[in-house]
């Protein structure tokens, strides 16, 4: 019993002299001392500081050594180092695109403050990082959560349904661009507050109105918030007196009975000009077939030419001719008589000449 006390004692002696050593400012060793939430929620483009401010032990005499790296989400892999400081000097481990945006935010990190800046954030610069300061003996470490998500964009209200008073009205609110997750919250800018009978979807952005009255006329709010940002739209909800159904219903049947009436005379006028084309076909081959063939002979036809060339070159000689034989009837006789005596055979006198040639188009010659 003696010996249970006396080993109770001797710890709550260690116990005192450890608070009394720590109280009187005095680090046994490496301690990171700065404060925060674990994790950092930013909206892409902008800045955040990462602190890591340390103090080293009194025993802690080696050379100082700060390392920050990303910590890999797959406890198989190694952490990715980005930036250190070691014996006075810094050295970049990181991209050359990501290391022109993070750096130590003091110029002499060796003086407590190891802490990191971070420009124009991306998303890609979503990551555990991680501080470690090191100055044998002592160590000690940090990890901090940074999320870098993106605003939601401005959104677009618009509304689904004609508006009409007793119909069923929905109000539609969305944002293209912003990271998850978004909620989307309708409000009514005047008019008092948005009736209970109307159903909101704070994950679609949809307020729906079932019998849509006067009394839900006015200005509505949408607005889209996520961790980092908020962006709203504005739409005046109208209520529209129903239109004639039975009227429009009229209406469209006597449009559609028009239109069929014009296709059906279309439909005829094409049939009638096709059945007359063919008539008119049907008669010109009919022609063609009822038409002599015209003769071919040549010689005829030369004789012919010669006949009236010589008919039109002495009029005179060719009538004389014929009144001659008309008018002295034994002349004829003894021309007759001579031409026989000399072997030539003349027609006889009664004969009279070849009446006058006419032109035939059909034959293309004098006829």
């Amino acid at each position: 019993m003696k010996k249970h006390n006396t080993q109770s004692m001797i710890l709550w002696i260690v116990v005192c002299a450890t608070t009394v050593y720590l109280e009187s400012g005095v680090t046994v060793a490496m301690q990171v001392t700065s404060t925060g939430p674990q994790t950092i929620q930013k909206a892409q483009g902008e800045k955040v500081t990462i602190g890591c401010t340390y103090t080293p032990g009194s025993s802690d005499t080696g050379e100082l050594d700060i390392e920050w790296s990303n910590v890999s989400p797959d406890m198989t892999q190694k952490d990715q180092l980005i930036l250190s400081f070691s014996g006075g000097t810094k050295y970049a481990y990181g991209s050359p695109e990501q290391m022109k945006r993070l750096d130590f935010i003091m110029s002499d990190p060796s003086q407590g403050d190891a802490s990191i800046g971070i420009t124009d954030l991306q998303v890609s610069d979503t990551a555990t990082y991680q501080c470690k300061v090191k100055k044998a003996p002592g160590v000690d470490m940090r990890k901090v959560t940074l999320v870098v998500m993106v605003r939601p964009s401005v959104p677009k209200c618009w509304v689904e349904g004609s508006e009409e008073i007793g119909g069923t009205v929905s109000l539609r609110c969305k944002s293209s661009h912003g990271s998850t997750p978004m909620n989307y919250v309708w409000k009514r800018e005047s008019g008092g507050a948005i009736p209970a009978t109307a159903i909101q979807n704070s994950q679609t952005g949809e307020l729906l109105i079932r019998n849509h009255s006067a009394s839900f006329m006015g200005n509505y709010v949408c607005e889209v918030n996520n961790a980092v940002g908020s962006e709203m739209c504005k739409y005046t909800l109208r209520a529209v007196k129903p239109t004639n159904k039975v009227g429009v219903i009229v209406g469209a049947v006597i449009g559609a009975l028009l239109l069929l009436l014009l296709l059906l005379l279309l439909i005829w006028l094409l049939v009638c000009l096709c059945h007359k084309r063919r008539y008119e076909k049907e008669v010109a081959n009919e022609i063609r077939e009822d038409a002599p063939a015209p003769e071919s002979r040549p010689t005829s036809r030369n004789s012919s030419f010669r006949s009236v060339l010589g008919y039109r070159s002495h009029p005179g000689v060719a009538y004389s001719s014929v009144m001659n034989s008309r008018a002295w009837p034994g002349s004829a006789r003894s021309s007759t008589n001579t031409d026989r005596s000399k072997g030539t055979q003349k027609p006889p006198a009664s004969v009279q000449g070849p009446p006058p040639l006419k032109y035939d188009h059909r034959y293309g010659y004098p006829v």
